[in-house]
Order: C-alpha cells, then structure tokens, then sequence
C-alpha cells in the first residue's frame, strides 16, 4: 500500500533525475594527460657530476627533473635559460616547498671538451643551489643527446681559437620514473616555468 501523499509522490519522481545529475557531477573528472605522455624521450645514461662523482639516471629516481641541454661558455641562451629554471623553481620553493624538494634542476653540458666537472660546479652554483650539472666523454654526453632528442654539434670558431656550440634549446620536465611530461618554456622566463610545474608535477 502507497502511503505517500501525491504530491509527495510528484517531489520524489523530480527529486531523483536531479539527484543522479548531482552524483555525476560530484565524480572526478579525468586529468588532463602531459603533452609529451608516451614519447620516447630520455632513458638510461652514466655521466659525471659537477663534484667528480659517477652519476646514473637511477641516482634520480623518485624525483621530477629538469633535464636542460647547454655548455658554460653560452654567450647567451643557455645563462638565461639556467637563470629561468633557477628563479622559476626558487619560486615554486617558496609556493610549494614540499613539491620543490621532489624535483631536481639538471643542467647537462654538450661540450664535454670545455665542461669539466670544475667549470661546471661554478655555474650551476650561480643559478640554484640544487641544480645538478652533469658532464662526460664525448661518447657519454652523445648518448644522452640522443636519448632526449638533443642536437649538438660545434659552430664557428671564435678570435683566439674558441668556439660556439649550436644545439637544441629544449627543456624538459621529467616524471619521477623518469618519463617525459613537459616542455617548461624557460624561453618565456621564470613565472612560466614555475606555472608549467605546477601544472603537471603534484
């Protein structure tokens, strides 16, 4: 026997579409995938730091990277671009610093003949007090190069026998198993790198 009122009846029938429209709005919606999910783009490497020491990609894992391509003796792109990940991550640091101490800036030198673990010690120190340089044989650096789709290759020479590195200007944002997500626009200065972390590190 249906003891219900009719026009309590009437409520309920309205009351039960709104209802099931309300739970699936309620449920998380997907996220949004990383650009560069599934690319194939870094892997294994061994490689040298900027104290001397043997460093593999496994020394990484459990951490977000920065992985950026560049040499010391840049005349331009790659100072500024180091400065850029640099500010961007002090900023995520002071924003997020659980999430910054997960990720670890890497500035790796495609001219091993110049970057030596010293050189390179001077100049990451200049741009964060995390970022990890990295160097090796020209065989090693090729390696990785290749690895994360890095082109280097020397330019012309310079008055008094220097010379200039042209090569890629790419920075990427690594997962912590190290799998690609990112570009982080270091082009576009720090606040955009930072914002570019945020969006895809948690």
């Amino acid at each position: 026997m249906n003891i219900l009122r009719p026009d309590l009846r009437r409520l309920l029938r309205a009351a039960v579409p709104f209802a099931a429209f309300a739970l699936v709005a309620c449920q998380p919606q997907p996220t949004e995938a990383p650009p560069l999910a599934g690319a194939r783009i870094g892997g294994p490497f061994t490689l040298v730091n900027q104290d001397g020491r043997t460093v593999t990609d496994r020394d990484f894992a459990g951490k977000y990277r920065i992985m950026y391509f560049g040499y010391t003796f840049c005349p331009d792109v790659c100072p500024v671009d180091a400065a850029a990940i640099g500010k961007g991550l002090a900023m995520v640091d002071a924003s997020d610093p659980d999430l910054a101490r997960r990720i670890v800036p890497v500035f790796v030198s495609v001219d091993p003949e110049r970057d030596s673990p010293k050189v390179l010690k001077s100049f990451v120190a200049a741009f964060h007090p995390r970022m990890v340089g990295l160097t090796g044989t020209p065989q090693q650096v090729a390696g990785i190069a290749k690895a994360y789709g890095i082109y280097a290759g020397k330019g012309e020479t310079q008055p008094g026998g220097g010379y200039l590195v042209n090569h890629s200007r790419t920075t990427y944002l690594m997962d912590p198993d190290g799998k690609p997500l990112a570009l982080l626009p270091s082009d576009k200065g720090p606040q955009a790198v930072a914002d570019e972390i945020k969006r895809w590190a948690r």
